[in-house]
């Protein structure tokens, strides 16, 4: 009987000392941490090893297909898209706009995603906002096949299981290494059954990574592993300087991607702009080895190019139709829209006002994310901050710059009471 959890103590030790890893240690490493085994203390050596000497190309393959080997594993037919951004960003609510577009022009996408971790709020802690999120694994196809698409929990299907215990051993320190952020991405992606994925790699002052030089080395890393499981990839990178919707936990930010399917004329044109060119490039690598569908698009509307088929899609109104199929599969009300979300919003509120007259140089994106969760979100998910000023915005003084939201009256006040030690506007 293969004694993995020796392997395990012996391969955090080579780790430690600078030794590289071959896939016997590291699966016996995915093992044991799979089934918690090792403990939080052990667990936290080998993620802290690894943080500080960092893994090579083939430690990186090996770590992301035993992080797959040692999970559940799910397969879809054909063609499977999927989206991920490396997150960090508030307000970045693109998923929600995104799937519905690729399910629409005829592509499954099978969505699974997490729950906050280091924002007030993850994707699956949005979508539940409008129905449920956690499914057995019959419940997930069945979803697919009604509908092409689905925004789920990634936790309910026992999915790289390694992954999920490193990364509340992280979340104290609320870091992860590059090397982690490939590897915890693709394993899921693999795991998932995706075979055609776009990866959003935003970068900035307030992101989780700073330098463009580091979202490119990102990028080749995303490519390097896709290659080894026969995925088509498109890293993007692109710089931001604030968040791209408006509103900053669960309702808020569901409200702003419903805005943009419903093209209102208050949604978030940024956050609009920035979905349609993750989506547009998905449905361009997809379009590229479908021509059925590839064919099917450009004689029934005349495009065959994929940022202007998504764009066509949303504008078009397929895309909301698409989303309430999603809902009314996964539970929920169909007939929900942004504005009704308005009324569900934490009725205890506070405006923000600026003591000065000005032009807005910069937002705080980390600063918001800690006064929104002080405000009760993602677990109230009617808190949160509504952005009224943008970068580049004039301002004078009494001007509302945003509007804090809480469903505790406690909350609000220890809200308010932060706003000095967590600004959100420079000026």
């Amino acid at each position: 009987m293969i004694d993995y959890k020796k392997m395990a103590l012996e391969a955090i030790k080579k780790k430690l000392i600078g030794k590289k890893l071959n896939y016997d240690d590291i699966y016996a490493l995915m093992h044991e941490i799979s089934k918690n085994s090792l403990g939080d203390i052990l667990t936290t050596y080998f993620a802290a090893s690894g943080y500080a000497k960092g893994f090579s190309d083939e430690e990186l393959y090996f770590l992301t297909k035993a992080m797959v080997e040692t999970g559940q594993k799910l397969k879809f037919k054909g063609i499977v898209a999927d989206k991920h951004s490396i997150g960090g960003l508030p307000a970045t609510r693109t998923t929600m706009i995104l799937v519905p577009i690729i399910a629409a022009a005829g592509f499954k996408i099978p969505k699974s995603s997490s729950r906050a971790i280091t924002t007030p709020d993850g994707t699956a802690d949005d979508m539940e906002v409008l129905s449920n999120v956690e499914f057995d694994e019959n419940q997930l196809y069945e979803i697919v096949e009604k509908t092409n698409g689905c925004i789920v929990w990634g936790g309910s299907f026992g999915i790289a299981p390694a992954d999920d215990v490193i990364i509340e051993v992280e979340k104290p320190l609320m870091f992860e290494s590059y090397d982690k952020i490939v590897v915890s991405i693709m394993a899921k992606k693999v795991a998932f059954g995706s075979n055609h994925v776009v990866i959003d790699i935003p970068f900035g002052r307030f992101a989780k990574v700073h330098h463009e030089k580091d979202a490119k080395y990102l990028a080749k890393k995303f490519s390097f592993i896709a290659k080894k499981f026969n995925i088509e990839i498109k890293a993007i990178t692109h710089e931001v300087l604030e968040p791209m919707g408006r509103g900053i936990g669960p309702i808020l930010e569901t409200r702003d991607a419903l805005e943009v399917l419903e093209q209102k004329a208050t949604r978030p044109l940024d956050l609009e702009k920035e979905a349609l060119i993750l989506a547009g490039n998905l449905l361009e690598i997809c379009l590229n080895h479908d021509k059925t569908i590839k064919n099917k698009h450009k004689k029934e509307v005349g495009i065959s190019n994929g940022v202007k088929l998504a764009k066509h899609i949303l504008e078009s109104g397929k895309a909301l139709e698409k989303m309430k199929e999603i809902i009314k599969a996964q539970g929920g009300d169909p007939e929900i829209a942004s504005d009704i979300l308005t009324t569900k919003l934490g009725t205890h509120k506070y405006h923000l006002k600026s003591d000065k007259n000005g032009t807005i140089k910069e937002i705080n994106s980390q600063n918001l994310n800690s006064l929104a969760k002080i405000l009760g979100a993602p677990h109230e998910k009617g808190s949160g901050i509504f952005l009224k000023k943008q970068v580049r915005d004039k301002i004078t003084k009494e001007d509302i710059l945003a509007t804090f939201y809480s469903e505790s009256e406690y909350n609000l006040k220890k809200g308010i009471e932060k706003i000095e030690e967590f600004p959100i506007f420079y000026l």
